[in-house]
């Protein structure tokens, strides 16, 4: 243990000498502050979770004996008991631990339980967004934190240095016009509509900014790590199977969301409605698909295909041959919203959120026939800078985080 102790300070070392960046994402407050022992950062891969706690890690400004960080992804902490190193850390003074990759320990959620149950030790931890905390025993004693993707607005401030508010839904809805108004006047030099094209190809990723040439080759790899490493590791995944999850993933790329029955997809794919249902699962908590069911199936068991989309459009970008724009439209809409909304879908319109509100997307040649009559239905409008009435601009929408 004393060796695996020398290794981790050294790991410390190194990484408290790395330059991260300066840009904070919207939960760093959040989860600096948390005054819970343990607290978890989950997210897919790419979204700056490591940079996150790397960033606390060098706020506190302590030493490794201190203060710790492991990765466990490392050779060196290959099969090591995560409760007995942390107990030595403890016993020797140790105050605060950051861990890297907790999805990668056996059990990890019982070596957590046991921290927080005897040791004096704060814990930082992040793990992939498959990670599925199913004790409610043990959430009870974790602060969870999401971290999804870049928002528009994240993108603009990291862009441009012009530093925006989130919005919340309620004020998008009511006060779009003078919000949009307020937020395209601060650009002298560039249009609005201009950095949201820029967004939806590559924007959701902050390592995107660390090397723009290799973007799309560094994203096509994480996806393919989350699905070969991350869920076939805690999902218990054979190899054979793991290529028929990135071809049900394929299957995504290449049809439009509503012609996604459950019993086409099955067929494509080549497995079950109960195996791909499973696999729609693992790939939703991987943060590589979302699956937005049509309100009816809250009720009952209705014959209504599900719409499946990737989790954002640089996605699209990324894995498929052509970009279909009202399937990249409804990408954006879903990828957005869904972190702080719950999404169904209508007969009547794209989405109905959190069961009150009803949105149809579509280009600035959208008209509102298609809701007109219901309450509460709204225009998600592509390529205008300044709506009008129900008709708000779709890039407004990402403000919402």
């Amino acid at each position: 243990m004393e060796r695996l102790l020398e290794v981790a300070k050294r790991l410390t070392v190194l990484k408290t000498s790395q330059k991260v960046p300066e840009y904070k994402r919207f939960l760093y407050s959040q989860v600096k502050n948390s005054p819970s022992k343990l607290v978890g950062i989950y997210g897919g891969r790419g979204v700056g979770k490591t940079t996150l706690m790397v960033q606390i890690l060098k706020e506190l400004n302590l030493p490794p004996s201190k203060a710790l960080f492991i990765s466990c992804d490392h050779p060196a902490f290959s099969g090591f008991s995560l409760f007995e190193f942390l107990e030595e850390y403890a016993s020797l003074g140790g105050k605060y631990v950051f861990i890297d990759e907790i999805h990668r320990v056996k059990d990890f959620q019982s070596h957590l339980k046991s921290v927080y149950d005897f040791l004096d030790l704060k814990v930082y931890f992040s793990g992939s967004s498959a990670v599925y905390l199913n004790n409610p025993d043990f959430a009870r004693r974790f602060s969870m934190f999401k971290l999804p993707v870049l928002s528009f607005r994240e993108f603009i401030e990291l862009s441009t240095g012009i530093d925006f508010s989130p919005l919340t839904l309620t004020d998008i809805i009511d006060n779009h016009e003078d919000i949009a108004f307020g937020i395209v006047r601060t650009f002298s030099d560039r249009k609005i509509l201009e950095l949201f094209e820029e967004y939806k190809l590559h924007g959701a990723y902050p390592f995107y900014f660390e090397d723009p040439e290799k973007f799309l080759e560094k994203l096509a790899a994480s996806v393919d790590l989350a699905i070969s490493s991350d869920i076939a590791l805690l999902y218990s995944v054979n190899p054979e199977k793991v290529q028929t999850i990135k071809k049900l993933l394929v299957t995504i790329c290449v049809s439009k969301p509503m012609e996604l029955s459950v019993e086409n997809v099955a067929s494509l794919v080549g497995v079950s409605k109960a195996t791909l249902y499973k696999y729609i699962e693992y790939l939703s908590r991987a943060d590589l698909i979302i699956h937005v069911q049509h309100e009816a199936k809250r009720f009952r068991a209705v014959r209504k295909p599900d719409k499946l989309f990737l989790a954002n459009t640089n996605l699209l970008n990324a894995l498929c041959l052509e970009r279909e724009k009202g399937t990249e439209r409804e990408t954006f809409f879903a990828s957005v919203t869904s972190y702080r909304h719950k999404l169904n879908y209508v007969d009547r319109g794209d989405f109905f959120v959190d069961e009150k509100f009803i949105f149809e997307v579509g280009g600035k040649n959208k008209k509102l026939e298609q809701v007109k009559g219901l309450s509460n239905a709204y225009l998600a409008v592509d390529g205008v800078e300044i709506g009008s009435g129900k008709r708000i601009p779709l890039w407004l929408f990402g403000f919402i985080y």
